[in-house]
């Protein structure tokens, strides 16, 4: 059985293996963590999958009063180091943008844990005394992270141009390498505005369908290619690929029609073979 849970409303959802436990959706449960268990919301109560779960973690139990309470005491310590880390860097002067905050309650007695902040700036900053004077403020040790552009995206989450979550956000693992060489073999306008995602970057979904263009222009006719259609003969004009069709003018009128590109490719791979095996192409 797997169940799902996100740490933030439509957030990333991470898979658990709920064990003895039946959480509903909606319940607080604990999550195991590098940090300890933190608590997080059930988005998808227990199912039975097909797949084998002995690799996903498993469900630390339902969050208790105490939980919750230590939850809403992190979340305030949470937003009161984010409001002294905006101040602090207007103060200094430095080009930096608090994207996120993360803190770790102390383990040890009298400890005050751990705050990370993480920021975006456009060039690599001294951050020195702006961490001595974090640490003075929040009592805790103070770690500062600086994120490139897509980390920011994926950590503050954001609607992308097709109206849904951005895919960072929500279910994407690792950042695959994304050219403008996809852009160009699915036809897309090379405009940076139309191909550029949140974080200013190429669009991840270009990756998505680029092997299915890829696969489409090893097997079919290039434009201007003389192709014989079950209407006739004609040459190749346009591509459908979502169709897995291409778009051929007919030699006997003119006119336009959309052929199967197997239909247009069978006949062109016969009328080739045909053409080899005969004695003028054998010859040849």
């Amino acid at each position: 059985m797997l169940c799902a849970v996100s740490f933030n409303r439509y957030g990333r959802l991470y898979y658990l293996d709920p064990g003895e436990f039946r959480p509903q959706v909606g319940d607080r449960v604990l999550v195991p963590t590098d940090d300890g268990p933190e608590v997080a919301e059930c988005v998808w109560a227990p199912q039975w999958v097909s797949e084998d779960t002995d690799g996903f973690p498993k469900l630390a139990g339902l969050a208790a009063d105490e939980d919750l309470r230590r939850d809403e005491l992190l979340r305030q310590r949470k937003a009161e180091a984010k409001v002294a880390s905006k101040r602090l860097i207007r103060e200094h002067g430095l080009p930096m943008k608090v994207v996120a905050v993360d803190h770790v309650p102390g383990v040890e007695v009298g400890g005050n844990g751990r705050t990370t902040i993480y920021f975006t700036a456009p060039h690599r900053v001294d951050f020195r005394s702006l961490v001595r004077d974090l640490g003075a403020t929040l009592h805790c040790r103070v770690e500062l992270r600086q994120l490139s552009a897509r980390d920011s995206a994926r950590v503050q989450g954001g609607i992308g141009s097709c109206g849904r979550d951005l895919c960072c956000a929500t279910f994407l693992n690792d950042f695959e390498p994304v050219t403008i060489r996809m852009a160009k073999d699915q036809d897309l306008p090379l405009n940076p505005l139309r191909i550029s995602g949140a974080c200013g970057r190429l669009m991840c979904c270009l990756k998505y369908e680029h092997p299915l263009y890829a696969r489409f222009q090893e097997s079919a006719p290039a434009i201007g290619t003389r192709v014989t259609t079950p209407e006739g003969e004609g040459r190749v004009v346009g591509h459908s690929v979502p169709r897995d069709a291409v778009t051929v003018r007919l030699e006997a009128d003119g006119s336009r029609s959309m052929c199967s590109r197997a239909d247009v490719c069978g006949s062109r791979r016969a009328y080739e073979s045909r053409d080899r095996s005969g004695p003028e192409g054998a010859a040849r």
